[in-house]
């Protein structure tokens, strides 16, 4: 039998297992920030041409896995980065004394249905749209044109 070796695609980032992990535990709050990302409704995504977004405090997220998934969308009441987790309004659990505590959701659980937009996360968006389609264009991304596919009509 034959193994076939797979190139890293950077090779200045390591793919060694302990490595990825101490980089993911030891994050600065910045990278922890992006790591912490939902992916934007389908709604979204087309109202704002990006596909996903940082999760921050007063969006409004849908839980899509896991025991809540079927709950109806709520509002990030916080984001702890340190745990890596988001609390949303209405996802709690009764403690054994009848106290009410909240549910910590990893936010690549829920999907974003509702923006609280300011002005720095307008121009964030702008920005990844930006880069999204200079993307696209210098890589010749997307969906094949007409030309294209008559050309290969009669390779065989």
């Amino acid at each position: 039998f034959i193994l076939a070796r797979v190139m890293k695609y950077n090779s200045a980032v390591t793919s060694a297992r302990r490595k990825c992990r101490k980089a993911h535990f030891s994050a600065p709050s910045s990278i922890r920030r992006k790591i912490m990302s939902a992916s934007l409704s389908k709604e979204l995504q087309k109202k704002y041409g990006i596909r996903s977004l940082p999760v921050r405090k007063e969006d409004e997220v849908q839980i899509v896995r896991g025991k809540f998934a079927k709950e109806p969308a709520g509002k990030v009441t916080s984001v702890y980065r340190r745990r890596y987790c988001i609390y949303i309004d209405r996802i709690v659990k009764e403690k054994a004394n009848g106290a009410q505590v909240n549910v910590p959701i990893h936010p690549s659980n829920v999907q974003i249905t509702k923006l609280k937009l300011d002005k720095d996360r307008k121009d964030l968006i702008d920005r990844k749209k930006a880069g999204r389609q200079g993307a696209d264009k210098s890589k010749g991304k997307g969906k094949h044109s007409e030309k294209d596919v008559a050309a290969m009509a009669d390779v065989d």
